[in-house]
């Protein structure tokens, strides 16, 4: 199967990936159990609070009544109880040999779990105690997919980029030239278009964004944006047309665009807000010169993440929605949001160990040395001012990471290194600093990377949480069996 560019452009980023995740500490999280998952009712040092605007019985609903074609935000209701049940739970058949099977695209609608996997979708069906690989629908792609983005709409819709395959003798085997629009729900392609002069897109510069009706996608020497009902294009910029091309895109509530000039040492970087639309340039904001790489994690409030003169996020820096004047430079010394995880599929807006809220970024501390003290916390910092306001501390052994905001309070797991506390997803309040308790489980221990976001998309949604392998690989000890993609965990007190 062909994928990816020509092997030595692939094997340089590849290397570039390997050095990148060699400076980061790895850490396998998890705890004990066998084959289920072991559900713990012992809440120990966790408090039962009922955060401003939620309401017990719901398990998600949306923030206002919104368009189908708006991008997805859903506000989290207390759930009735937290002890945690399998809600899905898939393995990956036919791996074979050294083959490593790419899942680079998670997405979760109230029903439906939805995974890309090498060259076909997935959807599993989400409900209690679940019937083994309990598969929804299954939607083949002309190929490999190459990117994915993490915005879902309203009416539970996303798109990805792939690669159809194509004989050598065609001159564009590894082309990532085709984008695909999915309903989630039901496994359908609503429509298909290929990108027009895009021989250069390939899996490791390809990027995808959804926005406001609009898919945008960008390349290394072009950019092009279709309207979501239809598939009809709305615009496209070439290396023809465009000295400096769009290298990536954040969506969400608006659409930024980096854009890149000039090459190796001597690129520079600037950020622009897009008419989604039209294509047309509302501000820009450019980037010192010296940045080694830039990223995206926030489109609408815009925030952009910067290596300086290092190759971990150095600076987070807010700008003004309206303008694009900066607002705040915030440093990240002793701080670890990681945009640089990801090196293919898709990479400009996702950044994990960082959540940027309404007027609040969210961002994971370093790990702690000493075994005593809290293993992490999770600071908030003002997004106009760049203060610090609130804190959630992690414990000893139980690290917190943050997921998402729920209007604005923030989303967190905490995994567990220990056999009695379970792990958790809470709710935290940072202006009242309350702590709700969504979520109370363990994972087996053989399946303690799932709960590593170095190695698997953890996302919640609806009243779920969701731990998925990026990449599948056989085990060696067992080659013949399935192995593990997903595993969902809800609350048992849930009515489906």
């Amino acid at each position: 199967m062909s994928f990816g560019p020509p092997p030595s452009i692939y094997t340089h980023s590849a290397l570039e990936a390997d050095r990148s995740r060699a400076r980061r500490r790895r850490r396998v999280l998890g705890a004990v159990a066998a084959g289920v998952l072991a559900v713990v009712c012992l809440g120990v040092g966790l408090f039962w609070y009922h955060s401003a605007g939620h309401s017990k019985g719901r398990t998600g609903t949306t923030q206002a009544e919104q368009a189908p074609d708006a991008i997805r935000e859903t506000v989290e209701r207390t759930p009735v109880s937290p002890e945690g049940q399998v809600v899905v739970q898939h393995n990956e058949p036919n791996l074979t040999g050294k083959q490593q099977r790419p899942a680079p695209g998670t997405w979760a609608t109230g029903r439906i779990l939805a995974r890309a996997v090498g060259d076909h979708l997935e959807g599993y069906k989400i409900e209690p105690d679940p019937d083994w690989d309990a598969k929804a629908w299954t939607l083949p792609l002309d190929g490999p997919v190459c990117a994915t983005g993490r915005e879902v709409t309203a009416g539970g819709r996303t798109a990805v980029v792939v690669q159809p395959a194509r004989a050598k003798s065609a001159g564009k085997s590894g082309v990532c030239d085709e984008v695909v629009m999915v309903d989630l729900g039901s496994g359908k392609k609503l429509w298909q278009q290929r990108l027009p002069a895009a021989d250069s897109a390939d899996v490791t510069d390809t990027d995808i964004a959804l926005t406001q009706g609009v898919v945008a996608i960008a390349w290394r020497e072009g950019s092009a944006a279709y309207a979501m009902d239809g598939g009809k294009r709305l615009w496209n910029t070439t290396a023809a047309t465009s000295r400096c091309p769009d290298s990536g895109f954040a969506g969400g509530r608006a659409l930024l665009a980096l854009v890149t000039c000039g090459e190796a040492d001597n690129t520079t970087y600037r950020v622009e807000k897009l008419d989604p639309r039209t294509g047309k340039t509302v501000w820009r904001y450019p980037v010192s010169k010296g940045v080694n790489s830039v990223w995206l994690p926030s489109a609408d409030p815009p925030v952009i993440a910067i290596e300086a003169g290092d190759y971990t996020v150095t600076d987070l820096i807010s700008l003004d929605s309206k303008t694009g004047a900066q607002l705040t430079r915030i440093s990240m010394t002793n701080y670890k949001p990681d945009c640089s995880i990801d090196m293919y599929f898709g990479v400009v807006a996702k950044c994990y160990g960082m959540v940027v809220g309404r007027d609040r970024v969210f961002v994971m501390s370093k790990d702690n040395d000493d075994i005593t003290k809290p293993e992490n916390q999770i600071t908030a910092f003002d997004l106009k001012k760049g203060t610090v306001v609130a804190r959630f501390q992690g414990r000893p052994f139980q690290p917190v990471l943050p997921l998402r905001t729920n209007g604005d309070d923030l989303i967190i797991y905490r995994s567990t290194l220990d056999d009695v506390q379970p792990a958790a997803v809470v709710d935290w309040n940072p202006r009242t600093d309350k702590e709700t308790p969504y979520l109370l489980f363990h994972l087996p221990d053989e399946y303690g990377r799932l709960s590593n976001p170095d190695d698997s998309d953890i996302l919640y949604e609806q009243g779920h949480v969701f731990f998925a392998h990026r990449e599948l690989q056989r085990d060696d000890v067992h080659p013949k069996d399935p192995v593990l993609s997903v595993i969902g965990v809800g609350s048992a007190g849930l009515k489906h």
